[in-house]
């Protein structure tokens, strides 16, 4: 069985140019490679049109030294020599919105998820399917963090206001806000008798102490 082999320079047109390719992938249907380059970039080619290439992700400078496909299709996801992991949707080649916080809850029945696109998604950990979506933050969410019953969800964000969320009813039960300055880190305090408060922090340089936070 004879074996052929494509080799790609730095001036074919692969469009690699003179960045090495450090990491690559073949889509589910074998007609797709994606490969990292060392100068910050990940690279579709179409492997059935002459290997043209069809697209050219930006990643910051940051080099890529692991890539994967989505078993669809539709999405690209690679991880860096920073520690930044990042996923590209193939349909808009856009960026997909980070997450910037991960909680579970205290049964790890349920991981919470939250980020640039300004909602909460629940996940049921034991089919991995979404089971809710809490939507009432301006900006980006910052922070998560489950009460000690994993009756509530508490969410800090970009747009200066925490939220305290009933999981049971999946709504917004209170929004607390000193100032529009952002919210970085939000945490629960232990319980002292039917009193449940929290501890914040952020933008405006101080720790602020919220008591009753679901309001009962």
């Amino acid at each position: 069985m004879s074996k052929q082999y494509l080799s790609w320079g730095s001036a074919d047109n692969a469009g690699i140019g003179k960045s090495e390719i450090w990491a690559i992938a073949l889509s589910e249907d074998g007609r797709f490679l994606a490969g990292t380059t060392h100068d910050g970039h990940i690279k579709v080619w179409d492997l059935l049109a002459n290997c043209a290439q069809i697209r050219d992700f930006e990643t910051k400078g940051s080099f890529g030294v692991c890539i994967d496909w989505s078993a669809d299709g539709r999405y690209i996801a690679s991880g860096h020599d920073s520690g930044s992991i990042y996923m590209f949707s193939n349909e808009t080649g856009r960026l997909v919105k980070p997450v910037r916080s991960l909680a579970f809850s205290p049964t790890g029945k349920l991981l919470a998820a939250a980020g640039d696109s300004r909602v909460i998604a629940l996940y049921d950990t034991s089919s991995g399917m979404q089971v809710a979506h809490l939507a009432g933050h301006s900006a980006w969410i910052l922070s998560l963090d489950w009460s000690h019953t994993g009756e509530y969800l508490l969410s800090g964000s970009f747009d200066g206001k925490v939220k305290v969320w009933s999981i049971e009813r999946k709504t917004c039960v209170a929004t607390h806000s000193e100032a529009d300055k952002a919210i970085w880190s939000v945490k629960w305090l232990p319980k002292t008798g039917r009193t449940e408060g929290f501890a914040v922090t952020g933008a405006n340089r101080s720790v602020l102490f919220y008591r009753e936070a679901t309001g009962g």
